[in-house]
């Protein structure tokens, strides 16, 4: 398909919503919900009765829609909370599934260490085992050294070099390929590969998954990783420790990790794990902001700085890697954004 305007677009995609209820286009209404991070938008798509649909368009110049139908199919015949799949077309990109409100998992933490926010956290660690333990990974493409290690290089050539204007710091290399040598020698499950709060929804006092599109064959730590050391929230240490010891004995108890695995050696794979992704998001965000022109994400660098630092201090070494993050990194970020919000005012 060649591409459209944007108004021709959505033309086509109301015309698509309505065919698909067998009714009038003026009979539909259809009113823009939610963008993300890439191409995809998402519309309400309300019906002359009140119901009430999400309809996703992923321009397919941009965006392959078959791996998210494929993996919602597939999940949701596993018994998971995905939402279902109403209407399908992927050569246009249209998609219509159900409609989970508007709120996510996000907007029910009132504080770091709220009692609510620990709650919904537990309710999403034993939704990640039911992903772990219902979701096979044979399907999914493999999280692999290659794959490993295309993330990580987000953070010299997007996060130091176009943004920064930094060289490869010393110690990199060590670091680069301990952190692929951890994740790789941990067991294989189906990871969401985005288990952050904004991706999961709340509806009727229940978590669904959404945005699973990019899900693969990985380890099993990553998705655990996303969600404790994600954007919204930073817990002490001792919570941390504690959350990853529960997770490792329900794993254990579930025959997804082996009981002869200390519960230090897969706290020290969760760092490395959340070292790994920390990387990744600095290096995504800065590629979002100056290559994708979005707006936002600059602000949160500080916030994944911080999980980077907490996760290389409990991995322990790499310390030339670590006094320059220190001496020469986290002042050339504050400086940057300091002058970036400057020339904002």
């Amino acid at each position: 398909m060649s591409k459209e305007s944007p108004n021709l677009r959505l033309a086509h995609l109301h015309r698509w919503a309505a065919e698909c209820h067998d009714l009038p286009p003026d009979a539909i209404r259809l009113h823009l919900a939610a963008g993300d991070a890439s191409f995809r938008r998402y519309f309400r798509l309300t019906l002359p009765d009140g119901t009430t649909r999400m309809v996703m368009d992923a321009p397919p110049e941009h965006e392959d829609s078959r791996p998210f139908v494929a993996i919602a199919q597939r999940w949701r015949a596993a018994g998971l909370p995905v939402p279902a799949l109403h209407a399908i077309d992927l050569d246009a990109g249209f998609l219509e599934l159900d409609d989970l409100g508007n709120t996510s998992l996000q907007h029910c933490f009132p504080g770091n260490e709220h009692p609510d926010t620990l709650a919904w956290h537990e309710r999403a660690m034993a939704l990640l085992h039911e992903l772990q333990n219902r979701a096979g990974p044979d399907a999914l493409p493999v999280y692999d050294a290659g794959l490993l290690g295309r993330e990580l290089a987000l953070f010299p050539d997007w996060c130091l070099s176009e943004w920064l204007g930094l060289a490869v710091p010393p110690g990199w290399d060590t670091l680069h390929e301990a952190l692929i040598d951890s994740a790789l020698a941990q067991p294989v499950v189906s990871v969401h590969r985005d288990f952050d709060a904004m991706n999961l929804m709340v509806a009727n006092d229940r978590l669904y998954l959404i945005d699973f599109q990019d899900a693969v064959a990985g380890p099993i730590s990553y998705d655990l990783i996303s969600l404790l050391c994600g954007r919204y929230c930073r817990f002490p240490p001792a919570r941390f420790d504690a959350w990853v010891e529960a997770f490792r004995q329900r794993a254990v108890n579930d025959g997804r990790l082996p009981s002869s695995l200390p519960p230090a050696t897969f706290l020290e794979q969760t760092q490395a794990m959340a070292a790994q992704r920390s990387l990744k998001v600095l290096g995504i965000f800065c590629r979002l902001t100056l290559r994708d022109d979005r707006a936002g994400y600059l602000e949160r660098l500080p916030h994944f700085l911080d999980h980077l630092e907490t996760a290389l201090a409990g991995l322990g070494g790499h310390n030339d890697f670590r006094a320059w993050l220190d001496e020469t990194f986290r002042p050339a970020l504050t400086t940057r954004l300091a002058a970036a919000e400057e020339a904002s005012t």
